[in-house]
């Protein structure tokens, strides 16, 4: 068999810092959109590289290499993108305050009843990690399931939780105003005897 020298020129492998908000490298997070958002996180995670990137220094030495009209583009395309982030913020922002979470309780057989919540993801809430929340709380089984007019999904709780449910968001997700939250009563209508 031959022996293999051993690599005398080998490098170490290089760290690359990758930004927590839009997953780019913290060089390049200006062009993903969420500049305010991935400066925010890198100035909380990685503050010498935000010092590096984002400094007055770093700034004027870019726009140095640029012409006046460059630099003037350059100055109303931030000044664009920023407005565009604020923007689209407000109308987050008016969203969630004008979305409403249901909580219905349906009749299915007698006096067995299964709950169904929807409109949770408008909150920016995970609805599987949710739904496995309830299952636990409850000691009962808890899906995500496809509403009835296909339009979402919506967690579907066997069992009469509703003021139970409802008790729990006020608790564990204060950002969900008490006013959006509304309780439903489905039940089956009885058919009525003929005259």
């Amino acid at each position: 068999m031959a022996d293999t020298a051993p690599a005398t020129d080998a490098r170490p492998p290089k760290h690359v810092v990758y930004c927590g908000v839009c997953t780019l490298p913290p060089e390049y997070c200006e062009y993903g959109g969420t500049t305010k958002k991935c400066s925010d996180w890198l100035l909380a995670n990685h503050p010498d590289l935000h010092s590096h990137l984002y400094s007055e220094d770093a700034a004027t030495k870019g726009m140095s290499n640029l012409s006046l009209d460059a630099q003037k583009r350059a100055d109303k395309d931030a000044q664009k993108k920023a407005a565009k982030a604020e923007a689209a913020e407000a109308r987050e922002k008016t969203a969630r305050a004008a979305s409403k979470v249901y909580i219905k309780r349906v009749e299915r057989n007698k006096r067995k009843y299964v709950t169904e919540v929807s409109g949770l993801e408008a909150f920016g809430l995970d609805l599987k990690k949710i739904a496995k929340e309830f299952g636990k709380k409850f000691a009962t089984g808890s899906s995500v399931t496809k509403n009835a007019g296909g339009t979402g999904d919506e967690i579907t709780v066997q069992g009469d939780v509703s003021e139970d449910i409802f008790d729990w968001l006020q608790e564990h997700h204060g950002e969900i105003p008490e006013d959006n939250i509304e309780l439903i009563e489905d039940k089956k209508k009885k058919a009525s005897a003929g005259p």
